[in-house]
């Protein structure tokens, strides 16, 4: 069974541009950007079966890419209220 991705851009692709623009002009974001990738692919490594990990350690790393997202998601939608196309 394929393990599904969580990738940003494929989670909310109506906000392709807006995650754009914020990846190359706000840092915050940039690195918030970055360590939910990370966490991601950690996570999908585990969850294929590349690696083994305890089941505790890959729902800790799924609280944390759950945190992440959450505040990309805020970024992203406070950018976008302030910036209508």
């Amino acid at each position: 069974m394929p393990v599904e991705k969580h990738d940003l851009v494929h989670e909310i692709p109506e906000s392709k541009a807006a995650i754009h623009h914020l990846k190359i002009n706000d840092h915050h974001f940039r690195n918030l950007f970055d360590e939910y990738h990370e966490v991601e692919h950690e996570v999908h490594r585990y969850e294929a079966g590349a690696e083994n990990t305890s089941d505790e350690h890959l729902e800790d790393l799924k609280k944390q890419r759950l945190h992440l997202k959450d505040q990309l998601f805020h970024i992203i939608r406070e950018y976008e209220s302030a910036n209508p196309e």
